[in-house]
Parts: structure tokens; sequence; C-alpha cells
């Protein structure tokens, strides 16, 4: 069986808003029942967001970067969970974080996606807490 075919670009987020709004909105609001209002934060102009697109231009997942260091807004398309699509999207984050100079990078990961992070060296800090109605975790990275 072939692995997926796609990319992962870091990308402007204003020729780019309708395709990451629509995986988030997938995600997010549709499948995890957040308010659209609380996932439309108002951060998204000036954060550095990457972007993957299956082989045939089909967004499948993005994320973002804040200038604070907080990593957020992780999705990936059903579909395409498993297919390392989450872990090129957090490299390239990381990777861009390095580049502006970032030292300590940190996101409130879903309980149910904490091995994932902690697997890229993320480590859990404090208590779990809720937002948005779904459990979270503070985990922090000191990048190298």
């Amino acid at each position: 069986m072939n692995e997926p075919s796609y990319t992962v670009d870091v990308v402007d987020w204003l020729e780019n808003e309708a395709d990451i709004r629509s995986v988030r909105d997938a995600v997010f609001v549709n499948e995890l029942g957040i308010p659209a209002e609380l996932e439309w934060d108002g951060a998204d102009p000036r954060s550095l967001h990457v972007l993957a697109h299956a082989e045939d231009g089909t967004p499948v997942g993005t994320g973002r970067l804040l200038p604070s260091g907080q990593i957020g807004r992780m999705a990936v398309l059903p579909e395409w969970r498993g297919s390392g699509v989450g872990t090129t999207m957090l490299e390239t984050l990381l990777a861009a974080a390095r580049d502006a100079g970032m030292t300590e990078m940190w996101l409130h990961a879903q309980l149910s996606v904490v091995d994932f992070y902690r697997e890229a060296g993320f480590t859990a800090v404090g208590n779990s807490f809720l937002s948005a109605g779904i459990p979270h975790q503070k985990m922090v990275l000191t990048l190298k």
C-alpha cells in the first residue's frame, strides 16, 4: 500500500485563509463541537501558519505559531490522521520557531494527543484543565 502523498508549507494567512478555515471548521467546529466564536479568536493575522495539502491540492491539515511561542490550532482531517501529516506540520512549526530565534515552545494539548507531543519532546507541566469544554494539558519544549 502506498503512503498518502502530501506537502506541508509555511503559508500566508490572507492568501490561504479559506483553506485554513476549511480544515479548522471541519475538525474543531464540526467534529469537536467548539463554538466558532472560540475557534476564530482573532490571533490568526499575527500568527505563522502551516498548511498541509494532499497531492490533488485538497487542504488536509493546518497549525499555527503565535509570536509568544505557542503552537496551536493543530488540526488534521480524520482520514489523514496517522499518515505523518501532523508530525510534519509540527516539525515545520518548530523549524520556523528556531529560525525566528525562539527558545521555548508551549502548547495546550487535548489529553487525547498528549502522547503525540510527548514523542516530539514536549513535557507536560501543571494539572490538566478544561478549554472549550475539552480536557487539555499545558506542555513545553526547550529548543536546541
